[in-house]
């Protein structure tokens, strides 16, 4: 390899290490429940790792994405004030006619961003995170998708993260709130209308332009399964068939909670020979009240065991001789 070469390599790689950094830096602050200021943040930021993975793309396709003026057969560069040659930004990275994102939603998705972001750099916006977050996570799946494509599997970066984790779930009052608020700045709310009026119905139904999904509370159908707590259905399943696809379905439940002596009462129901003294001590023996084994939840320090040890005692109930149904 030339030092010319090496030298572009070089570009080249800086180029896509810090784009991989920023866009890992946006995700991470869009998830950290102490900033406020989150969507902006996450636009800007996620903005410049896109405009860095377009240059490293164009860098190694040999497409100089410095702005100048031919002078006959010579370039005449731009600069900046302070002498830097201009690098295209990401409008004009998705302009050029080389533009690996041509015909693709992914593209609609970038500009929606770039024309978010012209809004806020002129006026202070707030409450806009719920009603965005869609195009986001859409944004983020893209960028995902393209740097694989561009450089390889290797430096996808799904496997630095994952879901986001709250401490608090959403009430009946929280949802009746959410869906009758109208909380949107009146200048955002124009440019959303005004974009995507004009929008193909083909990109904005697209995932890649905004990300819409279901998240339904799952958990395992099978025994030693670590429960799921997100379920993600595809949008012509049945289930999917009949409703918005603008709108996420929040399913609540509640796993059934119970009392050891619940668990006792359900046993002797069920007719089986089954005291409180051999619950302690079928509990102590398989170690069920570790939490990582899902068998039941400490609240406020009080023990409640779930449907799945509720099995798993029937389960010892049938397998045990001295604990077999009176009468058989």
């Amino acid at each position: 390899m030339t030092k010319r070469n090496r030298k572009l390599h070089s570009i080249q790689s800086e180029l896509l290490h810090k784009s991989r950094e920023a866009a890992l830096a946006s995700v991470q602050i869009f998830n950290n429940p102490q900033i406020q200021f989150k969507s902006e943040l996450f636009i800007v930021t996620m903005i410049i790792a896109w405009t860095y993975l377009f240059h490293a793309h164009y860098k190694r396709n040999g497409v100089d994405y410095r702005y100048y003026r031919l002078t006959g057969s010579r370039k005449k560069f731009e600069k900046t004030k302070s002498g830097a040659c201009k690098h295209w930004e990401l409008e004009r990275c998705l302009n050029e006619p080389s533009s690996p994102l041509k015909n693709d939603p992914a593209e609609a998705n970038l500009r929606f961003l770039i024309g978010l972001r012209h809004e806020i750099e002129h006026q202070m916006t707030t409450r806009i995170d719920n009603t965005l977050s869609a195009k986001f996570q859409a944004c983020c799946l893209n960028f995902n998708r393209y740097v694989k494509t561009f450089f390889g599997d290797e430096f996808g970066i799904d496997k630095h993260l994952s879901f986001s984790l709250q401490f608090s779930s959403i009430s009946r009052e929280q949802l009746d709130t959410l869906s009758k608020e109208d909380t949107l700045p009146a200048h955002i709310k124009s440019f959303i209308k005004s974009f995507e009026t004009g929008l193909p119905d083909t990109d904005f139904q697209s995932p890649d332009f905004a990300y819409r999904v279901f998240f339904v509370p799952k958990t395992a159908n099978r025994k030693g399964q670590a429960d799921q707590v997100i379920e993600f259905i595809k949008a012509d399943s049945e289930m999917a068939q009949g409703i918005n696809a603008k709108y996420a379905l929040i399913k609540e439940t509640e796993k059934p909670k119970y009392r050891a002596s619940q668990v006792v009462a359900i046993m002797k129901a069920k007719g089986y020979q089954f005291t409180m003294y051999t619950h302690t001590s079928l509990w102590h023996e398989l170690d069920a009240k570790n939490a990582s084994k899902g068998y039941g939840v400490d609240v406020a320090g009080a023990w409640y065991w779930y449907d799945k040890w509720v099995e798993e005692v029937e389960n010892y109930c049938i397998s045990t001789p001295f604990a077999t149904k009176r009468g058989v």
